[in-house]
């Protein structure tokens, strides 16, 4: 199975881009195409599918929270950009994902430029929607933008919608829950002039009650902001045990809860000794907020790598015997039938003889053969022909319901639906008639086996090169040898 021509342009697109802001990660992009090239051989992947696809190669930041809690504040800070509108009310309605250009104009794009860009977190989200014409509204929901900030290099954010739980819909909260799945840190902004969280109960639930049962909980830091409404009466401590209480109520027992403000949009604190205290606190949780974003990239690189040995593992010991179990499954269901219709052919041809005396059929038989040799042996091809025909029909079959259980059976998407066209391949007409033959899956050849090994052994190896990388112990080794 060859590769798609958009296929290969995506991959180099991406090698273009790696180059520009993670020439870390550009030696793993050929570990992928040799895997991709594995599954492609199984029929496990089609010739435009890639496992490169299946993540963001750039750590992706979402700022979640609720209306006018800062967010956008937050972003232009961080960015050191006026580039998200700011406002009392909620202005944009949209999840903006913000990523670096060198161009120093910002740009807006449709959300369509994510919707079929695989380098971004919501690569065809739209399928994701399981609404009518989700596709085409997608714009409605999405938007690209670009900024020029040196603080983006290597990363991408995502400015989430205020929530509002009155008018929460479907694809929002679809849309929300996929970013968090893709998310390497996920900051939930609450706003700490609205002291009321009880009220704020159903946003509480779909912003933080999901989270506890998560196995990366540790990626959620929540963010009580413009704490300064609460200088002047000096009750900060208040506040926060408020929404701490309404956090825990909705699920969550413990974790992070940082307080800040922005200094330019702050309410003038009078008291000297009040102000250094909150501005010693804005600025100790700010920049513990700025140092997690800081590791993302190497947190990312490593995920990455991750990855590729998680489909090495799926492709060894969950594609692979799923998929040898469904051969015996369909070479057991063929010969079962083969062995019915066997069976009642000879029942037919023994009551056909039962019924008719023999010596009459054999005479007859010996006077054709006697006067015409030669339809003895178109006779025998006309039967193998037969026979080879009705062995391809009912292993094709047999191969369609293993299909069809395979379907009904796996609840996993990605393990059903690579298997059904793995298995299909299988079922050609020519494969079908050596259905006994399937003993190993088609492209389980040696090489792909020493591949995988190959593969496997350069992941693990490239765990050395971060590490150099990152802790610059390379750079010492090579001075020390110097």
């Amino acid at each position: 199975m060859s590769e798609s021509p958009e296929r290969r342009r995506r991959l180099q697109r991406l090698g273009t881009h790696l180059e520009q802001e993670q020439p870390v990660l550009l030696a793993l992009l050929p570990q992928f195409e040799a895997l991709d090239r594995v599954a492609m051989d199984l029929g496990l992947l089609q010739p435009h599918q890639s496992y490169a696809d299946l993540i963001s190669w750039w750590p992706v930041i979402a700022v979640l929270g609720t209306f006018s809690a800062g967010k956008s504040t937050f972003i232009n800070h961080f960015l050191d950009q006026s580039l998200q509108r700011t406002g009392i009310q909620a202005v944009d309605d949209k999840f903006t994902v913000i990523s670096y250009s060198n161009d120093p104009e910002s740009r807006i794009l449709p959300g369509i430029a994510l919707d079929a860009d695989p380098r971004f977190p919501l690569y065809r989200i739209s399928q994701r929607l399981e609404e009518p014409g989700a596709a085409q509204r997608i714009d409605t929901y999405l938007q690209l933008k670009t900024s020029s900030s040196p603080a983006l290099i290597g990363k991408i954010l995502i400015d989430s919608p205020g929530f509002d739980a009155d008018a929460q819909r479907d694809a929002v909260l679809r849309i929300t829950h996929h970013i968090i799945d893709q998310s390497d840190l996920v900051l939930v902004f609450f706003d700490a002039r609205h002291p009321e969280p009880g009220a704020m109960a159903d946003t509480l639930q779909h912003l933080v009650a999901t989270t506890v049962r998560r196995a990366d909980a540790q990626k959620f830091l929540y963010v009580l902001n413009q704490i300064d409404a609460a200088a002047n009466e000096d009750n900060p401590e208040e506040i926060v045990a408020a929404w701490q209480r309404a956090v825990a109520q909705a699920g969550l027992r413990s974790g992070p809860f940082y307080r800040i403000y922005n200094s330019t949009v702050a309410v003038p604190i009078r008291d000297p000794g009040t102000r250094e205290r909150f501005e010693r606190k804005r600025d100790t949780d700010l920049a513990e907020i700025t140092a997690r974003m800081a590791q993302l990239p190497t947190d990312r690189a490593y995920r990455i790598i991750q990855l590729l040995e998680e489909k090495i593992r799926e492709l060894e010991t969950g594609y692979l015997p799923w998929l040898r179990v469904f051969l015996e499954r369909w070479r057991g269901r063929t010969l079962k039938y083969e062995a019915l219709l066997l069976a009642t052919v000879l029942v037919l041809l023994i009551a056909l003889v039962l019924l008719t005396p023999v010596g009459i059929v054999l005479a007859e038989i010996e006077a054709i053969l006697a006067g015409f040799w030669w339809l003895g042996a178109a006779a025998a091809v006309l039967v193998l022909g037969v026979a080879l025909l009705v062995h391809g029909r009912v292993s094709r079959l047999a191969g369609e319901q293993v299909v069809s259980e395979i379907t009904r059976d796996l609840r996993e998407p990605w393990l059903r639906d690579a298997l059904t066209l793995a298995m299909r391949r299988h079922l050609t007409p020519w494969r079908a008639l050596l259905v006994y033959l399937h003993r190993q899956p088609l492209g389980w050849t040696g090489r792909n086996r020493r591949r995988l090994e190959r593969i496997g052994s350069e992941a693990r190896n490239y765990v050395q090169v971060l590490n150099d990388h990152f802790t610059g112990s390379g750079e010492k080794d090579r001075a020390a040898k110097d």
